[in-house]
């Protein structure tokens, strides 16, 4: 009988799919909105004044808000709910990882040559590596703990191919 292991479900599906094309138009809402108050209040001359360093200084922190704001939350997000929805089967002796939107990559069992989790972190959660080399192609995928059973899905796949579970 397969073991089903699933990420679960925080955010619609809507929001998973354009999420990052959403951050993105309100970050430059939010810079046009910061033009829009300089072309108004902006007293322009081709002079050097000290008018000029405050709003040079204004139109940098604006710019810095409006594309790193988005940067930081896309990439938070993708950290921490990139997987959700997608699911992990161990069907006799094939690994498959589906993600939400239905594509499969199918790993053979036998195939695999290391479990371990990756040294540094740079993204929450830390990401737990399952390499397969010993085939035709070479493949990788990763889990994170919030998938649903996440130590048991290591425990039942550690079994299974005999190659213990490495971590920092």
């Amino acid at each position: 009988m397969p073991e089903v292991f699933q990420y679960p479900t925080i955010y619609p599906s809507w929001w998973m799919d354009s999420y990052f094309t959403v951050t993105w138009v309100l970050g430059m809402l939010f810079l046009a909105a910061g033009w829009a108050f300089f072309f108004r209040y902006g007293k322009f001359s081709y002079g050097v004044d000290l008018g000029c360093l405050w709003k040079t200084t204004l139109l940098i922190i604006l710019t810095t808000i409006a594309l790193g704001g988005p940067n930081y939350y896309n990439t938070r997000f993708v950290g921490e709910h990139g997987q959700d929805g997608d699911s992990i089967k161990i069907d006799g002796e094939e690994l498959r990882y589906m993600d939400r939107r239905g594509n499969e990559k199918k790993i053979s069992i036998d195939d695999i040559t290391a479990i371990y989790q990756e040294q540094i972190t740079y993204n929450p959660p830390p990401k737990i590596y399952i390499v397969a080399g010993k085939g035709k192609e070479k493949d990788s995928l990763f889990v994170t703990r919030n998938l649903g059973g996440f130590e048991t899905f290591l425990i039942s796949l550690s079994t299974r191919t005999g190659i213990p579970v490495k971590r920092p």
